[in-house]
């Protein structure tokens, strides 16, 4: 009779609880090309992980993230492809190292010169992403959802072995640069080289380079200007550079409430990770002054000519774009917009030309 009245009781308390709200524990392999030195894969211990599941702690749900960073499953680039296979649940998804499969999300690496603003562009992009279906497409095309989180770089500098006065110091030198940012160096008279910040230390100390285009919140933890002490701001802009993504198979096979979760958890992220990188550019600058380097505004002037001698990168890759029935030209347009009736003043509109 006890045994009969002790499971009477734990069959009429599980049939007035719902499915729904039972505990769980769930589990995700999280991958990102990058070291966790790099603020990008940082914000995911120190914000996405616990925001996730702080949000999830009311319906007694956790998720037990696994972060392989560094390479260690997927490589700078390939983080896309390794979500959309299985190998991993979450990445960092980089649309700079990505550009076949990423296209439209490099919009902002085909307009330099718009706005150096890392606040701005990354809201701007995050919310893009989240208003206009045909941004999310390409995630959804390869497998995966964009979550948030946004990836956002600040303003890109020009880190040199010589000291740079005007383009004319640029002619015959090699400088290396990130994806769609070697198109930047077109007209000025330097040798444009493919790179990324993994190798960018070893290949300026052994000469590969005479320099690199990059950030300041990434120059000062990757030493940069031990091996190129002339920084040059020349206000090229912030850029969009990825973010996080979840194998769509996989997070639309969550409960709801997981699912709403791991966004609120993306945009901690994107919160932290904004107020975290506005603070590092103040002191990167002030740490790569302190060790030596000498840093310097462009001339408005030299600004000016760089950006009136490239060609309209934007217009080629939008019009490629179209030709691949990609929203090309609509996107550039978009972001353009977008850009200036938040405040922004390009050098070139490179939408109108």
């Amino acid at each position: 009779m006890k045994i009969t009245t002790t499971l009477g009781i734990a069959a009429l308390i599980s049939a007035a609880v719902p499915a729904a709200t039972m505990a769980e524990n769930f589990s995700a392999t999280v991958v990102a090309g990058h070291p966790p030195v790099f603020r990008w894969v940082r914000m995911l211990d120190e914000a996405f992980y616990p925001a996730t599941n702080d949000a999830l702690s009311e319906h007694g749900h956790s998720v037990a993230f696994d972060g392989q960073y560094g390479g260690t499953i997927a490589a700078v680039g390939d983080e896309l492809e390794t979500v959309e296979s299985g190998l991993a649940e979450i990445g960092v998804c980089s649309s700079l190292f990505d550009p076949s499969k990423l296209a439209i999300q490099n919009v902002t690496y085909y307009t330099p010169f718009v706005s150096s603003d890392a606040r701005l562009v990354g809201e701007k992009m995050n919310q893009l992403h989240n208003d206009d279906p045909r941004m999310q497409q390409a995630y959804l095309d390869n497998g995966n959802t964009y979550l948030g989180g946004p990836v956002v770089v600040d303003d890109y500098l020009l880190m040199t072995n010589f000291p740079v006065q005007s383009l004319a110091d640029l002619e015959g030198r090699k400088i290396a640069a990130p994806g769609a940012a070697v198109n930047w160096l077109e007209g000025t008279g330097a040798v444009g080289v493919s790179g990324n910040l993994t190798t960018y230390y070893n290949e300026m100390q052994t000469g590969v380079y005479d320099g690199v285009i990059v950030f300041a919140s990434a120059a000062l933890p990757s030493k940069l200007y031990e091996v190129a002490p002339y920084v040059t701001r020349a206000g090229l802009g912030a850029q969009f550079a990825g973010g996080i993504c979840a194998n769509t198979d996989w997070f639309e096979g969550l409960p709801a409430e997981v699912q709403d979760a791991m966004r609120k958890g993306a945009d901690a992220a994107r919160a932290w990770y904004l107020d975290d990188l506005e603070a590092a550019i103040e002191k990167s600058f002030a740490v790569m002054a302190d060790a030596g380097a000498t840093i310097t505004d462009a001339p408005e002037e030299m600004r000016q000519a760089w950006a009136d001698g490239m060609n309209n990168v934007a217009a080629t890759w939008a019009a490629d774009l179209d030709g691949r029935g990609q929203p090309g030209t609509e996107i550039l347009n978009v972001y353009m917009n977008a850009m200036r009736d938040a405040g922004a003043t390009p050098l070139r509109d490179w939408d109108k030309e």
